[in-house]
């Protein structure tokens, strides 16, 4: 199996690292092209494998291809490569990481069936802890779900949910990265006020938030009784949470997550 990436921006260096980090591939089994010689060269250097700015030899020498470029370039990519890739019938594997794009507009796209797999990975995936959904459309095998599967969860976690759910997904992890620099933010410029160098206070605030989710994933333990150890009665923890709820804290995240799910579904 040869795993081709068109586009070898930020998500493919991750996605790259993490293959061959868990050895999902080797380095010969897997080529990429790129917009920049430059980048194509940089890809090459680091990671030792093909790599160069031919989009159409990239899909000729896939047998899974995996479209790695953003949104507004679909159009062009898929019409750049699409006679190579139906002229295969279903031999190849089509994989999307991009947002906003279904499964039937990348279907339509190509003009004839194609094997197609939806995948979101967010940006923690660049440091091995990416929270990736996968959809797969008509025509996959098991095998393809199996390798998908082990693929995006090389660099983080993956679980197959169903494409009308991809819009939650984007509002509860694709854009939660976001809502939690503002949180550690926050968290940070508070602890400054009160007297603590800015650089320690962006460790500890960025530390606690990867503790606690950690001790949330790996416990298995509610949120809620989680938080409740933390509150000792008439502490400074309950004090705080206190004061979070007065503000709305809760309602204002479901409020964004909800905005961030409806722009998903409306564009």
């Amino acid at each position: 199996m040869k795993l081709g990436f068109i586009g070898l921006g930020n998500m493919a260096d991750a996605m790259i690292g993490g293959i061959l980090g868990k050895g999902v591939c080797a380095k010969a089994q897997i080529t990429g092209s790129a917009k920049t010689a430059e980048t194509a060269r940089r890809m090459a250097e680091k990671y030792g494998i093909e790599a160069g700015t031919d989009n159409r030899r990239t899909a000729q020498e896939a047998d899974v291809i995996v479209l790695a470029v953003k949104p507004v370039f679909f159009p062009e990519v898929i019409d750049e490569i699409k006679d190579i890739v139906t002229a295969a019938g279903r031999e190849k594997l089509v994989v999307s990481i991009a947002a906003g794009r279904t499964l039937a507009w990348i279907a339509q796209r190509f003009g004839a069936p194609v094997r197609l797999v939806r995948c979101m990975p967010n940006t923690p995936a660049l440091v091995g802890e990416g929270c990736t959904c996968v959809c797969f459309g008509e025509g996959v095998t098991k095998e393809d779900e199996a390798l998908m599967l082990s693929v995006m969860g090389s660099f983080g976690r993956a679980s197959v949910l169903p494409e009308r759910l991809m819009d939650a997904f984007v509002g509860v992890a694709g854009s939660a990265p976001a809502y939690v620099f503002v949180f550690i933010e926050a968290m940070a410029d508070a602890a400054v006020q009160a007297g603590m160098p800015r650089k320690q206070a962006y460790e500890f605030a960025a530390q606690a938030v990867m503790g606690s989710a950690r001790l949330m994933l790996e416990t298995g333990k509610h949120p809620g009784e989680l938080k409740d150890m933390v509150c000792s009665p008439g502490g400074t923890t309950i004090e705080a949470v206190k004061v979070l709820e007065e503000k709305g804290f809760r309602a204002a995240v479901m409020d964004a997550v909800e905005a961030c799910v409806n722009k998903s579904k409306n564009g």
